[in-house]
């Protein structure tokens, strides 16, 4: 599935992703391959980008939203740094 991690500023992080793991206002939940349509709130924490079943990126965010639609998933955050 294609994954966007998009700030105000810029565009974290663009390209194929087998999961992702976001912070939810409820807390933590995964995405991965042809979810559902989904649009939800984020809290601020951690996103686990799940490159492949063995490589993985971090980044922490502010809160923001989540929109997942046709197996493409674009986190749209306050601010996001790599960890």
């Amino acid at each position: 599935m294609q994954l966007e991690i998009l700030t105000p500023e810029k565009k974290l992080y663009s390209g194929e992703v087998y999961g992702v793991q976001l912070p939810g206002v409820s807390g933590l939940f995964e995405i991965l391959d042809k979810h559902a349509p989904l649009v939800s709130a984020l809290g601020s924490g951690n996103v686990k980008v799940l490159k492949d079943k063995s490589a993985t990126e971090n980044y922490t965010i502010k809160s923001g939203f989540v929109e997942v639609a046709n197996n493409k998933v674009t986190v749209l955050v306050e601010g996001a740094s790599a960890v």
